[in-house]
């Protein structure tokens, strides 16, 4: 498990990184330049990011303080991360991105060091399933970020952490419409930017998802219409999975428009 905290906690740095150099150099008016998220600029998109990166810590380190986290999200359960994000990206862009540095040292650090589970919104989770939702957050968000920039975020084979997570969170996609899983498995084979087949589930299973890694990656994060992906499912559950899919925890989201 080590190993395993180790290579997420290196590619959760790295991916980090390189969303940190795209708005190092914004300008202030970039800095507010809306994205994809209704409501969202870019300074909003990367103070989510410390927040939760800080939400974290205080889950796996200072009780009360987490209890405090979770009074206000009860109280507002509607508006909590629109609030908080918000709230993080009206400060000058120099200290948000101070704060930033700060909260990611600060989760892996605390990754590190954690025995057992961590409290969380949802389920407790190992301290490898969360670095796992914090670099599914990142790289989703990130990709937000680029796009409000008009930028092309570089495609790295460390978007496989993003589809192992689609790939297990498929029971909840159900679960947070209120929907009966199907318990009939699906093979998921999928083309890494790399060039390799990444491959999940039973190779005897009928019904399969197959396709580009980063076109899957995008769909479990919501940050793509499934008709603008070449994603193929087979078989009926496999294909009501696709419109349904969803990586992230909280209620059902929108999901994209189709090109």
């Amino acid at each position: 498990m080590t190993d395993v905290l180790d290579e997420l906690l290196t590619d959760l740095d790295a991916e980090s990184t390189a969303l940190r150099a795209a708005v190092a150099d914004l300008t202030e008016e970039q800095w507010r330049t809306p994205t994809p998220a209704e409501g969202w600029d870019v300074a909003t998109q990367i103070a989510h990011l410390a927040w939760t990166d800080e939400a974290s810590v205080a889950a796996g380190t200072d009780k009360e303080a987490w209890d405090a986290l979770i009074v206000a999200a009860l109280a507002d359960m509607e508006g909590f991360v629109d609030t908080t994000a918000l709230e993080g990206g009206a400060v000058p862009p120099a200290e948000l991105l101070a704060r930033w540095d700060a909260s990611r040292v600060a989760l892996a650090d605390m990754l590190r060091t954690a025995e057992g589970k961590i409290q969380w919104f949802g389920p407790s989770m190992s301290p490898a399933s969360m670095a796992t939702a914090r670099f599914m957050e990142t790289w989703a968000h990130g990709l937000d970020v680029h796009e409000a920039l008009g930028m092309t975020a570089e495609r790295t084979d460390r978007v496989k952490h993003v589809c192992h997570l689609g790939v297990r969170t498929r029971g909840f996609a159900y679960s947070v419409r209120s929907l009966e899983a199907p318990t009939e498995e699906i093979r998921v084979e999928l083309t890494s930017p790399s060039g390799q087949l990444w491959t999940w589930g039973d190779p005897a299973a009928v019904q399969s998802v197959t396709g580009p890694a980063w076109d899957f990656a995008q769909l479990v994060t919501q940050r793509i219409h499934r008709d603008d992906t070449a994603l193929v499912a087979e078989g009926a559950d496999a294909d009501q999975w696709l419109s349904i899919a969803q990586a992230f925890a909280g209620p059902p989201g929108k999901g994209r428009d189709r090109a």
